[in-house]
């Protein structure tokens, strides 16, 4: 289940993309997406609940009273920087999209009045890189723990052994002592 928070300040818009998200098929691809949607009037009402539990994707309004679509997914991606960001507006603002973009690394800016099929197509879309993007990420850690501790510990060595010869490497003696190497010595 995909779970979907959107804002707008316009009951009427609210209702109107509720009721999209909750009928439309949102699909990507050969990928299905279960929405679950919250909606808020309030941007702030919207971040308290970004504040307490987990979405996929925010979606806003750009013009609202108090915040802007930009400032609430500034605020949003503060608090959950993985999840997908879209934006609505009625305004075809240059500055705005440039704004979000560069501010917010939205994943799109979508036209009110809204097609339907664009909308849910976006949405999968967003879901879709999202879950990639978090996948990547989840497999460079997997990398990183297999083999990036061994091989950060052996490059380290690497260099120090060209730094300082002999210090990386302790021969042990039977007796517990420490075995000079006569490599080392002849360089002393």
């Amino acid at each position: 289940m995909s779970r979907i928070l959107i804002v707008d300040d316009e009951e009427s818009i609210l209702k109107s993309l509720q009721r999209v998200l909750r009928l439309a098929p949102c699909t990507y691809g050969n990928k299905t997406f279960a929405l679950e949607v919250q909606a808020f009037s309030s941007p702030q009402a919207a971040l308290d609940a970004a504040q307490r539990e987990d979405f996929d994707l925010f979606m806003s309004d750009y013009r609202m009273p108090g915040m802007d679509g930009v400032e609430f997914l500034k605020a949003a991606k503060a608090v959950q920087p993985d999840a997908a960001r879209l934006i609505l507006s009625g305004y075809a603002d240059l500055n705005a999209l440039t704004r979000a973009v560069n501010e917010v690394g939205i994943d799109r800016f979508i036209g009110k009045p809204w097609n339907d099929y664009e909308l849910m197509s976006a949405i999968g879309q967003a879901l879709t890189h999202r879950e990639l993007l978090l996948e990547n990420r989840q497999l460079a850690n997997l990398v990183r723990l297999e083999m990036g501790d061994t091989t950060a510990e052996q490059l380290e060595a690497e260099r120090l052994e060209k730094i300082e010869p002999g210090i990386t490497e302790v021969n042990w003696g039977p007796d517990g002592s420490v075995v000079l190497d006569p490599e080392f010595l002849d360089k002393s």
